[in-house]
């Protein structure tokens, strides 16, 4: 099956290069030794039309590889704002909800954040502990979350607690709330290996009080929502895999023929050629993937085989990501573990891609169940 950009995707696609050359190529490096996207950035992205609900799928994706192969970090915070929060309110949210939050999402430029993960608990949803307690028109929510990207700048949450706790991941349910609430505060930033810019934080949750028009998708439903998103945010993931593997296989041909060793450029040496071959191949491949199952959403959120395309894209883009930028530091030598080369970044962005929403061990097994219906 060949999957060629429509005229309308082409073009998302040439915007998001331009930005991605001129605004984020020449800052990335530096903002993110300093943890932290500027809110003039942020600006940036949501004017070419990158945050919110997406229109065109295939062609967010597209764009999505772009932003990536400039800075991982920025293509995190959008594919959160989009998929694990814009996505859930437009799909699972009422006329008030919808017109209230996906506004301020849009047209205000606002961030929204993802709040599941928890010190003790990430793929296992039924280690979560954070509860919401029934009292009166509200609900009353205390916990700890972790790993919540954007949320020292987002001004709107989704959070996912208990309220029954005896049904366990059954009792979840997911509530929309305005990080301006009272007993919302937001903790320590996780300093991470990678994807710093994308600056994930704890969040605390003391005596939290949302109103019960907040409650999203329904009561004990937060785990059938979460299941939903994922298969967004997984062919997210796997466009920034493919990106950062794009990014490795560029930086890497341009450094093999500048590089000489042995009086002639590394690019003539077997090993060296081999190493590029692969890369390309496999970036190729998750490429292809991460295509087919962006052009599956894009059909529809249901659409049959959805899930086991979205696991396989993650899982195959993710590890090649990695594979590539491993070979592309081995390909710049000592300069490759120097912070002035990007390849070192790319090295410690890649990581994350096979560990967040649901690690490649995750994915695996979502791939198998699928097999075995």
């Amino acid at each position: 099956m060949h999957f060629a950009l429509d005229e309308h995707q082409r073009e998302v696609q040439q915007q998001a290069r331009a930005f991605a050359a001129s605004t984020l190529a020449p800052v990335a490096a530096e903002y993110d030794r300093q943890g932290r996207i500027p809110p003039a950035i942020i600006g940036g992205a949501a004017d070419l039309g990158l945050l919110g609900c997406e229109r065109d799928f295939v062609g967010y994706v597209a764009a999505l590889i772009e932003i990536s192969k400039a800075w991982a970090s920025l293509a995190a915070v959008i594919s959160v704002h989009n998929s694990l929060v814009c996505y859930p309110i437009a799909r699972f949210g009422d006329e008030a909800q919808k017109k209230l939050y996906l506004s301020m999402l849009t047209d205000r430029k606002q961030l929204g954040c993802y709040a599941f993960a928890e010190p003790l608990a990430g793929s296992d949803a039924g280690a979560i502990s954070t509860t919401a307690v029934a009292d009166g028109d509200h609900f009353v929510l205390n916990g700890h979350k972790r790993f919540v990207t954007s949320g020292r700048q987002a001004r709107v949450a989704i959070i996912y607690a208990l309220t029954d706790p005896s049904k366990g991941r059954d009792g979840l349910s997911a509530f929309i709330v305005d990080t301006y609430t009272p007993g919302f505060s937001v903790g320590e930033t996780n300093e991470m290996l990678g994807l710093r810019g994308s600056e994930a934080v704890d969040v605390i949750l003391k005596d939290c009080r949302v109103p019960k028009a907040n409650l999203l998708g329904g009561l004990n439903n937060g785990f059938a929502i979460a299941r939903t998103v994922v298969e967004g945010g997984r062919i997210d993931i796997a466009a920034q895999a493919v990106g950062i593997g794009e990014a490795c296989l560029e930086q890497s041909i341009a450094k093999a023929k500048d590089r000489r060793q042995f009086g002639r450029p590394i690019a003539e040496f077997e090993a060296i050629q081999w190493m590029v071959a692969d890369m390309s191949t496999e970036i190729d491949a998750a490429r292809l993937l991460t295509f087919r199952a962006a052009a599956k959403r894009a059909a529809s959120p249901d659409a049959a085989g959805l899930t086991m395309a979205a696991a396989m894209a993650k899982l195959f883009a993710s590890e090649a990501a990695n594979r590539a930028a491993y070979n592309a530091l081995q390909i710049f030598g000592g300069h490759g573990y120097l912070t002035e080369y990007p390849v070192e970044r790319y090295f410690r962005d890649a990581r994350a891609m096979t560990l967040y929403e649901e690690t490649s061990e995750i994915e695996r097994l979502v791939i198998e169940r699928e097999l075995a219906k």
